[in-house]
Protein backbone atom coordinates (compact mmCIF):
# COMPACT_ATOMS: atom_id res chain seq x y z
CA UNK A 1 0.00 0.00 0.00
CA UNK A 2 1.33 3.22 -0.78
CA UNK A 3 2.26 6.02 1.31
CA UNK A 4 -0.73 8.34 -0.38
CA UNK A 5 -3.35 5.70 0.56
CA UNK A 6 -2.49 5.32 3.86
CA UNK A 7 -2.32 9.32 4.30
CA UNK A 8 -6.05 9.73 3.05
CA UNK A 9 -7.62 6.93 4.67
CA UNK A 10 -5.81 8.25 8.34
CA UNK A 11 -7.76 11.79 7.40
CA UNK A 12 -4.41 13.33 6.59
CA UNK A 13 -5.32 17.00 6.15
CA UNK A 14 -5.20 19.18 2.41
CA UNK A 15 -2.38 21.10 2.01
CA UNK A 16 -3.03 24.68 2.28
CA UNK A 17 -3.46 26.65 -0.09
CA UNK A 18 -5.69 24.05 -2.16
CA UNK A 19 -9.41 24.78 -2.03
CA UNK A 20 -12.28 23.10 -3.95
CA UNK A 21 -13.60 24.40 -6.88
CA UNK A 22 -17.29 24.91 -5.52
CA UNK A 23 -15.44 27.20 -3.01
CA UNK A 24 -13.03 28.62 -5.17
CA UNK A 25 -15.88 30.09 -7.52
CA UNK A 26 -18.21 31.56 -3.98
CA UNK A 27 -14.76 32.89 -2.17
CA UNK A 28 -15.23 36.22 -3.93
CA UNK A 29 -18.49 36.91 -3.10
CA UNK A 30 -17.75 35.48 0.82
CA UNK A 31 -15.47 38.47 0.93
CA UNK A 32 -18.02 41.05 -0.40
CA UNK A 33 -20.79 39.25 1.82
CA UNK A 34 -20.50 41.77 5.02
CA UNK A 35 -19.92 45.35 2.35
CA UNK A 36 -23.21 43.82 0.43
CA UNK A 37 -25.20 43.31 4.30
CA UNK A 38 -24.38 46.54 5.20
CA UNK A 39 -25.35 48.21 1.44
CA UNK A 40 -28.88 46.25 1.58
CA UNK A 41 -29.28 47.59 4.88
CA UNK A 42 -28.84 51.31 4.25
CA UNK A 43 -29.56 51.51 0.79
CA UNK A 44 -31.64 48.93 -0.73
CA UNK A 45 -34.33 48.59 2.28
CA UNK A 46 -35.14 52.50 2.11
CA UNK A 47 -34.90 52.48 -1.51
CA UNK A 48 -37.29 49.47 -1.38
CA UNK A 49 -39.95 51.47 0.56
CA UNK A 50 -39.76 54.83 -1.33
CA UNK A 51 -40.79 52.45 -4.18
CA UNK A 52 -43.53 50.82 -2.17
CA UNK A 53 -45.26 53.92 -0.66
CA UNK A 54 -45.03 54.87 -4.56
CA UNK A 55 -47.00 52.80 -5.79
CA UNK A 56 -50.02 53.43 -2.92
CA UNK A 57 -52.29 56.94 -1.89
CA UNK A 58 -50.45 57.61 0.85
CA UNK A 59 -51.58 60.58 2.39
CA UNK A 60 -52.13 62.14 6.37
CA UNK A 61 -54.91 60.43 6.76
CA UNK A 62 -53.36 56.90 6.08
CA UNK A 63 -50.10 57.99 8.33
CA UNK A 64 -53.10 58.27 11.28
CA UNK A 65 -54.57 55.11 10.03
CA UNK A 66 -58.01 56.73 9.80
CA UNK A 67 -58.23 55.77 6.25
CA UNK A 68 -57.38 52.71 4.81
CA UNK A 69 -54.49 52.57 2.02
CA UNK A 70 -55.40 52.35 -1.22
CA UNK A 71 -53.13 50.79 -4.02
CA UNK A 72 -53.05 52.95 -7.05
CA UNK A 73 -50.10 51.11 -9.06
CA UNK A 74 -48.46 53.40 -11.54
CA UNK A 75 -51.57 56.20 -11.16
CA UNK A 76 -48.66 58.48 -8.91
CA UNK A 77 -46.43 58.09 -12.12
CA UNK A 78 -49.35 58.58 -14.35
CA UNK A 79 -50.62 61.98 -12.46
CA UNK A 80 -46.69 63.29 -12.76
CA UNK A 81 -46.09 62.83 -16.32
CA UNK A 82 -49.26 63.79 -17.49
CA UNK A 83 -48.80 67.45 -14.77
CA UNK A 84 -47.19 70.25 -16.78
CA UNK A 85 -45.41 71.40 -13.74
CA UNK A 86 -43.76 68.26 -13.42
CA UNK A 87 -41.91 68.89 -17.01
CA UNK A 88 -40.95 72.17 -15.72
CA UNK A 89 -39.76 71.75 -12.92
CA UNK A 90 -37.39 68.89 -14.26
CA UNK A 91 -36.68 71.10 -16.97
CA UNK A 92 -35.54 73.84 -14.52
CA UNK A 93 -33.16 71.13 -12.71
CA UNK A 94 -31.43 69.88 -15.70
CA UNK A 95 -30.86 73.01 -17.28
CA UNK A 96 -29.86 74.56 -13.28
CA UNK A 97 -27.54 71.38 -12.36
CA UNK A 98 -26.06 72.01 -16.17
CA UNK A 99 -25.33 75.00 -15.54
CA UNK A 100 -23.72 74.56 -12.24
CA UNK A 101 -21.84 71.67 -13.21
CA UNK A 102 -19.86 73.40 -16.42
CA UNK A 103 -18.96 76.96 -14.30
CA UNK A 104 -17.56 74.58 -11.01
CA UNK A 105 -15.76 72.22 -13.54
CA UNK A 106 -14.41 76.01 -15.65
CA UNK A 107 -13.35 77.46 -12.05
CA UNK A 108 -12.06 74.73 -10.59
CA UNK A 109 -9.87 73.40 -13.27
CA UNK A 110 -8.35 76.65 -14.37
CA UNK A 111 -7.50 77.35 -10.71
CA UNK A 112 -5.83 74.06 -10.84
CA UNK A 113 -3.65 74.87 -13.46
CA UNK A 114 -3.07 77.98 -11.87
CA UNK A 115 -2.09 76.36 -9.14
CA UNK A 116 1.17 74.52 -10.42
CA UNK A 117 2.13 78.21 -11.51
CA UNK A 118 1.99 79.91 -8.35
CA UNK A 119 4.61 79.96 -5.21
CA UNK A 120 4.79 77.16 -2.57
CA UNK A 121 2.89 79.76 0.17
CA UNK A 122 0.72 81.40 -2.24
CA UNK A 123 -0.46 78.14 -3.63
CA UNK A 124 -0.90 76.79 0.31
CA UNK A 125 -2.73 80.08 0.88
CA UNK A 126 -5.31 79.60 -2.06
CA UNK A 127 -6.06 75.50 -0.84
CA UNK A 128 -6.56 76.83 2.34
CA UNK A 129 -9.07 79.72 1.75
CA UNK A 130 -11.23 77.57 -1.12
CA UNK A 131 -11.06 74.93 1.83
CA UNK A 132 -13.12 77.05 4.23
CA UNK A 133 -15.37 77.72 1.14
CA UNK A 134 -15.99 73.75 0.79
CA UNK A 135 -16.77 73.19 4.25
CA UNK A 136 -18.94 75.69 5.24
CA UNK A 137 -22.23 73.82 5.71
CA UNK A 138 -24.89 74.47 3.30
CA UNK A 139 -27.63 76.59 5.17
CA UNK A 140 -24.91 79.22 6.72
CA UNK A 141 -23.66 79.60 2.98
CA UNK A 142 -27.10 80.78 1.32
CA UNK A 143 -27.32 82.79 4.71
CA UNK A 144 -24.05 84.32 4.22
CA UNK A 145 -24.69 84.75 0.08
CA UNK A 146 -28.84 86.48 1.10
CA UNK A 147 -27.29 88.80 3.52
CA UNK A 148 -24.48 90.00 0.63
CA UNK A 149 -27.19 90.36 -1.62
CA UNK A 150 -29.58 92.10 -0.07
CA UNK A 151 -31.81 94.64 -1.70
CA UNK A 152 -31.16 97.33 0.87
CA UNK A 153 -28.32 96.49 3.18
CA UNK A 154 -26.42 93.70 1.07
CA UNK A 155 -22.72 94.80 -0.04
CA UNK A 156 -23.41 93.58 -3.52
CA UNK A 157 -26.18 96.39 -4.72
CA UNK A 158 -24.12 98.97 -2.82
CA UNK A 159 -21.02 98.78 -4.54
CA UNK A 160 -22.56 98.20 -8.19
CA UNK A 161 -24.59 101.59 -7.42
CA UNK A 162 -21.24 103.39 -6.26
CA UNK A 163 -19.74 102.47 -9.59
CA UNK A 164 -22.51 104.26 -11.34
CA UNK A 165 -25.20 101.24 -11.51
CA UNK A 166 -28.39 102.95 -10.15
CA UNK A 167 -30.89 100.23 -11.42
CA UNK A 168 -29.04 97.91 -8.56
CA UNK A 169 -30.55 100.23 -5.97
CA UNK A 170 -33.03 98.05 -4.08
CA UNK A 171 -32.80 95.56 -7.09
CA UNK A 172 -34.06 92.04 -5.84
CA UNK A 173 -31.99 88.99 -7.17
CA UNK A 174 -34.19 86.80 -5.93
CA UNK A 175 -37.29 88.12 -6.98
CA UNK A 176 -36.98 87.53 -11.19
CA UNK A 177 -36.66 83.74 -12.40
CA UNK A 178 -33.33 83.79 -14.21
CA UNK A 179 -31.57 86.14 -11.18
CA UNK A 180 -32.55 83.86 -8.75
CA UNK A 181 -31.26 80.63 -10.13
CA UNK A 182 -27.77 82.97 -11.13
CA UNK A 183 -27.26 83.70 -7.28
CA UNK A 184 -28.16 80.41 -6.47
CA UNK A 185 -25.44 78.97 -8.90
CA UNK A 186 -22.81 81.81 -8.08
CA UNK A 187 -23.44 80.10 -4.22
CA UNK A 188 -23.32 76.41 -5.28
CA UNK A 189 -20.33 77.07 -7.50
CA UNK A 190 -18.86 78.48 -5.00
CA UNK A 191 -18.72 76.23 -2.01
CA UNK A 192 -18.28 73.12 -5.19
CA UNK A 193 -15.45 74.58 -7.03
CA UNK A 194 -12.41 73.39 -4.02
CA UNK A 195 -13.36 69.19 -4.64
CA UNK A 196 -12.77 70.04 -8.08
CA UNK A 197 -9.37 72.02 -7.81
CA UNK A 198 -8.07 70.08 -5.67
CA UNK A 199 -8.51 66.57 -7.60
CA UNK A 200 -7.70 68.29 -10.75
CA UNK A 201 -4.33 69.08 -9.46
CA UNK A 202 -3.98 66.08 -7.69
CA UNK A 203 -4.14 64.88 -11.28
CA UNK A 204 -1.75 67.55 -12.57
CA UNK A 205 0.81 66.60 -10.10
CA UNK A 206 0.38 62.62 -11.63
CA UNK A 207 1.67 64.02 -15.13
CA UNK A 208 5.15 62.97 -15.65
CA UNK A 209 7.07 66.50 -15.97
CA UNK A 210 9.12 64.70 -18.83
CA UNK A 211 6.30 64.67 -20.74
CA UNK A 212 5.58 68.53 -20.45
CA UNK A 213 9.51 69.62 -20.60
CA UNK A 214 9.76 67.74 -23.86
CA UNK A 215 6.40 69.35 -24.88
CA UNK A 216 8.08 72.49 -24.27
CA UNK A 217 11.16 71.78 -25.71
CA UNK A 218 9.51 71.00 -29.17
CA UNK A 219 7.80 74.68 -28.89
CA UNK A 220 3.94 73.65 -27.45
CA UNK A 221 2.92 76.73 -25.78
CA UNK A 222 0.73 76.28 -22.14
CA UNK A 223 -2.86 76.00 -24.41
CA UNK A 224 -1.36 73.49 -26.33
CA UNK A 225 -0.04 71.55 -23.53
CA UNK A 226 -3.44 71.31 -21.65
CA UNK A 227 -5.34 70.73 -24.57
CA UNK A 228 -2.94 67.87 -26.28
CA UNK A 229 -1.32 66.38 -23.12
CA UNK A 230 -3.03 67.08 -19.83
CA UNK A 231 -6.44 67.01 -20.77
CA UNK A 232 -6.03 63.32 -22.66
CA UNK A 233 -3.91 61.89 -19.07
CA UNK A 234 -6.69 63.43 -17.23
CA UNK A 235 -9.67 61.84 -18.93
CA UNK A 236 -10.10 59.80 -15.66
CA UNK A 237 -10.06 62.22 -13.23
CA UNK A 238 -12.35 64.83 -15.19
CA UNK A 239 -15.01 62.25 -15.46
CA UNK A 240 -15.21 61.11 -11.74
CA UNK A 241 -15.63 65.23 -11.16
CA UNK A 242 -18.00 65.81 -13.66
CA UNK A 243 -20.10 63.08 -12.51
CA UNK A 244 -19.69 63.61 -9.24
CA UNK A 245 -20.66 67.20 -9.99
CA UNK A 246 -23.55 66.48 -11.82
CA UNK A 247 -25.34 64.20 -8.88
CA UNK A 248 -24.59 67.37 -6.27
CA UNK A 249 -26.09 69.48 -8.04
CA UNK A 250 -29.20 67.66 -9.16
CA UNK A 251 -29.79 67.04 -5.35
CA UNK A 252 -29.60 70.77 -4.98
CA UNK A 253 -32.42 71.43 -2.05
CA UNK A 254 -31.02 73.57 0.82
CA UNK A 255 -29.48 76.35 -1.24
CA UNK A 256 -32.35 76.41 -3.29
CA UNK A 257 -34.93 76.50 -0.74
CA UNK A 258 -33.46 79.14 1.64
CA UNK A 259 -32.76 81.33 -0.69
CA UNK A 260 -35.57 81.52 -2.88
CA UNK A 261 -38.20 81.38 0.15
CA UNK A 262 -39.09 77.42 -1.07
CA UNK A 263 -39.25 77.75 -4.84
CA UNK A 264 -39.40 81.48 -5.76
CA UNK A 265 -42.39 83.53 -7.17
CA UNK A 266 -45.02 81.07 -7.68
CA UNK A 267 -42.90 77.90 -7.38
CA UNK A 268 -40.79 79.92 -10.50
CA UNK A 269 -37.36 78.56 -9.20
CA UNK A 270 -38.30 74.49 -7.96
CA UNK A 271 -36.29 72.08 -8.45
CA UNK A 272 -37.14 68.40 -8.17
CA UNK A 273 -35.88 67.69 -4.92
CA UNK A 274 -37.73 70.90 -3.43
CA UNK A 275 -40.65 69.94 -5.36
CA UNK A 276 -40.60 66.32 -3.79
CA UNK A 277 -40.63 67.96 -0.03
CA UNK A 278 -43.36 70.15 -1.23
CA UNK A 279 -45.99 67.31 -2.18
CA UNK A 280 -44.54 64.69 0.53
CA UNK A 281 -44.56 67.00 3.66
CA UNK A 282 -46.36 70.47 2.81
CA UNK A 283 -49.10 68.83 0.70
CA UNK A 284 -49.03 65.37 3.14
CA UNK A 285 -49.15 63.76 -0.41
CA UNK A 286 -46.50 60.88 0.57
CA UNK A 287 -47.11 58.58 -2.48
CA UNK A 288 -46.59 61.02 -4.87
CA UNK A 289 -43.60 62.62 -3.00
CA UNK A 290 -42.27 59.04 -3.10
CA UNK A 291 -42.56 58.95 -6.91
CA UNK A 292 -40.76 62.12 -7.32
CA UNK A 293 -38.07 60.51 -5.92
CA UNK A 294 -38.34 57.36 -7.42
CA UNK A 295 -38.11 59.04 -10.92
CA UNK A 296 -34.75 61.26 -9.57
CA UNK A 297 -33.19 57.84 -8.19
CA UNK A 298 -33.88 56.45 -11.60
CA UNK A 299 -31.80 59.44 -13.53
CA UNK A 300 -28.81 59.39 -10.30
CA UNK A 301 -28.52 55.89 -11.17
CA UNK A 302 -28.88 55.96 -15.51
CA UNK A 303 -26.16 58.96 -14.80
CA UNK A 304 -23.73 56.66 -12.83
CA UNK A 305 -24.04 53.70 -15.65
CA UNK A 306 -23.10 56.16 -18.42
CA UNK A 307 -20.30 57.03 -16.37
CA UNK A 308 -19.39 53.44 -15.94
CA UNK A 309 -19.97 52.34 -20.01
CA UNK A 310 -17.27 55.08 -20.72
CA UNK A 311 -14.92 53.81 -17.97
CA UNK A 312 -15.19 50.24 -19.81
CA UNK A 313 -15.06 51.66 -23.27
CA UNK A 314 -11.29 53.34 -22.67
CA UNK A 315 -10.73 50.01 -21.11
CA UNK A 316 -9.93 51.37 -17.87
CA UNK A 317 -10.40 49.27 -14.79
CA UNK A 318 -13.48 49.18 -12.53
Amino acid sequence: MSSSTVSLRQGAPRPAGRRGPRFGAFEPWFYLAPAFIVLIGLLGYPIFQLVNISLYDYRQAQVSGAAPLEFTGLGNYQQLLSDPQFWAVLGNTVLFAGFCVVITILVGGWLAVLATRLRPWVRTLLFVVSMGAWATPAVTGSAVWLFLFDPTLGLVNKTLVALGLHAFDGYSWTYDKWSAFGLVASEVVWCSFPFVMVTVYAGIQAIPTEVIEAARLDGASMGQIARTIMLPMLRPIMMIVIIQSIIWDFKIFSQIYIMTSGGGVAGQNLVINVYSYQQAFAASLYGLGSALGVIMTVILMAVTLVYLRLIKKDGEAL
